[in-house]
């Protein structure tokens, strides 16, 4: 690598680590670069930041030979838990890395796999096997390379897995566990992005393969009790092991939901994760000289744990329940209309309206409430069907207040209730973020 300021490439740099990785190396000097698919979520994530744009699944060997041009360090976080419908466990594992290798062959610099503790290619899921296809890839590649293996990564930000571990812990009256005896270790996120600024230095040796890891572990459940307490929360006076069936069963539904976009931690190949434990070897790391990984108890006194968290933790539970009911209520708003479209029509035939354009209001309105009750359990599209829903709510009101207000005093409400609905649908329109 040359002298003077050097240049570091992150992809998947808004991600969790990729983001804790940018920070670091910044300020650690290097001029820092991150690449994604997504601008906006680029944008958001750090607006004053440098950024390529670039879908890194499906980028040719020209594609990276062009924008990692300037690269003294490539960081590789970009990764994906399962394959979905926006994600595909193969081409971002295994065949972005094998592109990665040809388009930097060659080359003076160093790249850092971000991979994952307990990843070999006899692995119980896709997720573990890919990584290690991906690292078997690197670790032929004729450039300085380390493989960085993080177990359970925790941070100040809830993502994926860790958002869903505040969630259970946040329980109110009885608490939930799943998989309660796997055993875990955790690492926390600003170690893994000082472990990368170190390798990125040149500190560390080429050539190795290391799990970040603190030196103890936990069960699961224990964890699981751990992060309550730090959330503030009291103990619970009882917890209850799922059934192996029913997790099964959230697990092939949140599958399902994989291929309408939704990236959710109750996935199958999480769970097998949760059973088969989180652990790794701290030594290598340790012998290389790798920065000390600090242990749990050190990790949750870094973080903070004030309101936000615990309304965060129990909002995350609710959310899945509201894009539910909202889809329910509009998905059979709809199909009632349908099942009987004269009674609907005889509402506004007998305040006036002609028959014709009585009927074609009636259907019409059934298939925008179909279609929105469909659309928002699409993740790309729900934030859209929920402005939609809320629009739709307003024009209801309206029309019904010129044309059916006596409906305002009806003993049954119905549009009173529009008004809870549109409340409701403000609620995933504010919490989901745009990705």
């Amino acid at each position: 690598m040359g002298s003077g300021q050097k240049t570091a490439y992150v992809l998947g740099g808004y991600g969790f680590i990729g983001h804790a990785c940018m920070a670091a190396l910044r300020v650690a000097g290097f001029r820092v670069v991150g690449v994604g698919r997504s601008a906006g979520a680029a944008r958001a994530r750090d607006p004053g930041g440098e950024w390529r744009i670039l879908d890194i699944a499906r980028a040719s060997v020209d594609d990276w030979r062009r924008v990692l041009a300037e690269a003294d360090v490539v960081v590789n976080a970009a990764g994906a838990l399962q394959d979905g419908a926006r994600d595909d466990l193969a081409a971002i594992h295994e065949g972005a890395v094998a592109r990665l290798v040809a388009a930097l062959d060659g080359r003076e610099l160093r790249f850092i796999q971000i991979s994952a503790a307990g990843a070999r290619v006899d692995a119980s899921t896709a997720f573990m096997a890919s990584k290690a296809r991906g690292d078997a890839i690197l670790a032929e590649a004729a450039f300085d390379w380390v493989i960085l293996r993080p177990v359970l990564v925790l941070g100040a930000e809830a993502y994926g897995g860790t958002a869903l571990l505040r969630a259970s812990a946040a329980l109110p009256g009885l608490g939930l566990l799943v998989a309660p005896k796997s055993l875990v270790q955790t690492v926390h996120v600003q170690d893994v992005a000082r472990a990368v600024v170190q390798v990125a230095g040149g500190e560390i040796a080429p050539g190795i393969i290391a799990d970040l890891t603190e030196d103890g572990c936990q069960t699961l459940g224990a964890l699981t009790c751990d992060i309550r307490r730090w959330m503030g929360f009291s103990d619970w006076r009882q917890a209850v092991t799922l059934p192996g069936w029913l997790v099964a069963v959230a697990g092939r539904l949140a599958d399902g939901l994989g291929w309408l976009g939704w990236r959710s931690p109750l996935r199958s190949t999480a769970l097998a994760a949760l059973r088969d434990g989180v652990t790794g070897d701290p030594a290598p790391w340790r012998e290389a000289g790798g920065v000390r990984m600090r242990p749990l108890a050190e990790t949750l006194d870094a973080l903070p744990a004030t309101a936000q968290e615990r309304i965060f933790a129990r909002a995350y539970l609710l959310l899945p329940l509201a894009i539910a009911v909202l889809s329910l209520f509009w998905l059979l708003s709809g199909l009632i209309a349908l099942a009987d479209p004269g009674a609907a029509q005889q509402v506004l035939t007998a305040r006036g309206m002609a028959p014709g354009p009585a009927l074609a209001l009636v259907v019409g309105g059934a298939g925008l409430d179909i279609a929105l009750g469909a659309g928002v359990l699409v993740r790309r599209w729900t934030r859209a069907s929920c402005g939609a829903m809320i629009a739709l709510s307003l024009a209801y009101l309206g029309a019904g207040t010129l044309l059916a207000p006596d409906l305002w005093a009806d003993p049954l409400g119905p549009m009173l209730k529009i008004l809870p609905a549109m409340a409701l649908a403000l609620f995933p329109l504010m919490m989901l973020e745009r990705r």
